[in-house]
């Protein structure tokens, strides 16, 4: 059973939109005040559900576990009859790198997606990667500059290589994490596109997480029905079956020319004339309702 030794503990109750974040601390030290820590989950936990316009859990339960050394190092997930997240973080870590923290996100994001068979692997990761900083975006934790720049340097390293099968069948870890996190991207803008920028992939999200289809590997091919059908248009479905079992490469220079991303140093520079710079805009803003 995950984190069993969590009922050994005290907890704190955090009220979020539709749910609750129970959280409890290992033994070890921390050098910030609880209350810090606490501040920090609780507003990692307020982006993810104004992204799915609820907390994707109606309970989970989060252990924190203090190491040596600073930052926050590695996260789980579990997401099937108990939700639970683990967070490991150092006992010297600083309020700034809670700032910058995107591991917390990323894993609560897992909580709005039912366990799928290990080859659809890449739908998990790869909307975690990219609605984690989607969603800080949205909720004023990250600049949409800082978003972009790191799909500029991350997605080229989920293109297909040499001897790729497709995302189902390719599992290494580029494609894993920033494939899926690719597919995420095209099926936001192409989404986008056919609603005239009405609906995007946190409409169809927020459906398949409402579904609570939280079945044992139940077919993906139900779950994007479920949020083809609260956009209107079957884009998860169509984009999956032209990259599931084939290389289907994409001009990234082309992409970024179009939404008006500009590389630019480390960073970039967002042209505002550009093509379909409206489409951009939209997925960093704030949602409506």
């Amino acid at each position: 059973m995950p984190l069993a030794e969590f009922d050994r503990l005290a907890a704190t109750r955090l009220e979020l939109p539709g749910g609750e974040l129970l959280v409890a601390f290992a033994p070890g030290t921390l050098e910030l005040p609880r209350e810090r820590v606490l501040e920090w989950v609780e507003s990692s936990a307020r982006a993810v559900s104004a992204y799915y316009g609820r907390f994707p859990a109606a309970s989970a339960r989060l252990l924190i576990v203090p190491r040596a050394g600073q930052g926050v190092s590695s996260g789980k997930a579990w997401n099937y009859r108990s939700p639970a997240l683990r967070i490991s973080m150092g006992g010297q870590t600083t309020e700034e790198q809670l700032r910058r923290d995107w591991i917390l996100v990323h894993e609560m994001v897992h909580l709005a997606f039912a366990p799928v068979a290990d080859r659809h692997n890449w739908i998990q990761e790869g909307l975690a990667s990219y609605i984690e900083a989607v969603a800080r975006a949205q909720a004023g934790q990250l600049t949409p500059e800082k978003v972009w720049a790191d799909l500029v340097a991350g997605l080229p390293q989920g293109l297909p290589q040499a001897g790729d099968r497709g995302l189902d069948h390719t599992p290494t870890w580029g494609r894993t994490y920033w494939g899926g996190a690719l597919y995420c991207l095209l099926a936001d803008l192409e989404i986008r596109r056919r609603t005239n920028n009405r609906f995007g992939l946190q409409h169809a999200v927020r459906a398949i997480s409402s579904s609570r289809n939280m079945e044992t590997e139940p077919p993906l091919e139900r779950l994007l029905g479920i949020g083809d059908r609260a956009v209107g248009a079957p884009v998860l479905s169509q984009l999956y079956a032209s990259m599931k079992d084939r290389p289907a490469p994409v001009d990234l220079d082309a992409l970024w020319q179009r939404l008006g991303v500009r590389p630019a140093g480390r960073g970039v520079v967002l042209d505002e004339g550009a093509p379909e710079a409206a489409l951009r805009r939209a997925i960093t803003a704030r949602p409506q309702g």
